[in-house]
């Protein structure tokens, strides 16, 4: 029976790279790549000389129809990004939906992905978390920013190097400046960085020093404020 395998590869180090992954990369017909030269270098590094196409988010949609047709007739797919797993901030979903849809089985392997080590890492709550991924470029982002400000579960986002320093302005605009975050760099690379602190802590760090690298970035969600509990009387129940 066919299946679409879901691949996750290391976010930097090679070493991440699992047993498993490595051997559905050399026993499947097919391996979909969001970069074909990118993935290249990591298949020659492991000797996997499975075929590759491109699959990426500007023929995904494309793309779809032939592939389930492809895995309809037999063949097994291993599907794999840049770095991370399929389908989180990356291409993946729609061929994942179309298997389920028409019945194909789908296995997405465990492995490497950014932000859970950046999570963990963090040291700020972890038991309940959103992942937001990319926010909007322009339209939303001042609307999405005004619902985050009232989440009270920690949130993960990503974040372009180029777009750091502006993107921590907005989180002292939005949530203060005295809110926890962690801005973790270049996870399991050999420059791998973690500065925490408060958002003007951080901003001033990363204001003085440019960010370079894959970013995530994990903020504390809304403090709880326990309200004072009212009196039973007034002012005026107690003047005699």
């Amino acid at each position: 029976m066919s299946k679409l395998y879901i691949v996750p590869t290391p976010i930097g180090n090679l070493e991440d790279m699992t047993f498993r992954a490595i051997r559905i990369l050399k026993e499947v017909d097919l391996i979909l790549a969001e970069d074909t030269r990118t993935s290249g270098k990591l298949l020659k590094h492991f000797e996997i000389g499975t075929h590759m196409h491109s699959h990426h988010m500007h023929n995904e949609h494309k793309t779809v129809e032939n592939l389930i047709a492809r895995l309809q007739a037999g063949e097994n797919i291993a599907l794999i990004s840049d770095a991370g797993t399929p389908a989180i901030s990356d291409p993946g979903f729609l061929l994942t939906r179309a298997c389920v849809e028409n019945g194909i089985t789908v296995e997405c392997l465990p492995g490497a992905t950014a932000f859970v080590p950046a999570l963990v890492n963090s040291g700020l709550p972890n038991d309940k978390f959103v992942f937001e991924g990319f926010l909007p470029e322009k339209k939303g982002r001042q609307t999405r920013y005004l619902e985050l400000a009232e989440e009270a579960r920690t949130m993960i986002l990503y974040v372009s190097p180029h777009k750091l320093v502006k993107t921590l302005v907005e989180f002292v605009t939005y949530f203060g400046e005295d809110r926890q975050i962690c801005v973790s760099r270049e996870l399991s690379k050999l420059h791998e960085e973690n500065v925490r602190g408060t958002t003007r802590e951080v901003l001033t760090h990363f204001e003085k020093t440019a960010p370079r690298g894959e970013i995530v970035v994990v903020v504390a969600g809304k403090p709880f404020v326990k309200e004072a509990k009212k009196s039973k009387f007034s002012k005026e129940d107690n003047k005699e």
